[in-house]
């Protein structure tokens, strides 16, 4: 994986941060974007002075803008000549009654979390054909599960497990691997929260960065095509 380089989405807090500080461990360079350039730097500043030995680079962009995404993989280009690995991690929710549901929030719901997606594998598809790399999305066990106030959450996240699997159909005839993690519980940054000490029993980011080291690291004929991962116990009452 050494000198590998990824791009990943949403990648200054919360899972995206883990995924991005696990893989410069294994000597990949990163790409990370978020919605401010100065969110972005402050990660790339902590994320290099941790991991000296890969590079880090960090690019303001908004998944549901399918220009942003192409600038992002143009500068991943011309910054490291190549692009391995994609990760599409950002992702948001609105979690309401579908009497109070707005149809603002159903849009950003679903233009973050889906069609962010799919502008993510858009801008980066003939780059992965040509190195044979590997496509992650971060769903969500809501991408099986529903449940009360979760209409837009749910219909984001079924949505993309469905159009990861398709992707993964379509891809996989070039060399290009493709997964989605589901992830349940996540002591992360989601919709502003803020992890302390109440949230030790959920998974942690940086598990989840290891989860996609484990990945990429898989014998090629092998493909997890959809992994679920859980917290180990329940939470604490």
């Amino acid at each position: 994986m050494k000198n590998k380089v990824a791009y990943i989405t949403g990648g200054s807090k919360g899972i995206g941060f883990g995924i991005a500080d696990a893989l410069m461990k294994q000597g990949v360079h990163v790409a990370i974007t978020s919605r401010t350039q100065s969110s972005a730097d402050q990660a790339v500043k902590v994320l290099k002075s941790s991991n000296p030995n890969a590079k880090a680079i960090g690019i303001e962009s908004d998944v549901r803008e399918l220009k942003h995404q192409e600038k992002a993989v143009q500068k991943i280009l011309s910054e490291f000549g190549q692009l391995d690995y994609v990760i599409a991690n950002a992702g948001m929710g609105h979690y309401h009654s579908i009497e109070d549901l707005t149809e603002t929030q159903w849009k950003e719901t679903i233009d973050t979390n889906l069609t962010g997606v799919f502008f993510s594998i858009k801008a980066s598809v003939e780059a992965l054909k040509k190195s044979k790399g590997y496509f992650i999305t971060i769903s969500s066990l809501a991408g099986t599960n529903f449940f009360a106030k979760g209409s837009a959450y749910n219909a984001s996240k079924f949505g993309l497990t469905g159009f990861t699997q398709a992707v993964m159909m379509d891809l996989r005839d070039y060399g290009v691997n493709v997964s989605t993690i589901m992830p349940g519980s996540v002591a992360s940054h989601f919709n502003g929260n803020t992890p302390d000490e109440s949230d030790a029993w959920k998974i942690q980011p940086e598990d989840l960065g290891e989860l996609v080291v484990d990945l990429f690291k898989m014998n090629p004929r092998t493909l997890p095509s959809k992994v679920e991962v859980r917290p180990s116990q329940p939470p604490k009452k």
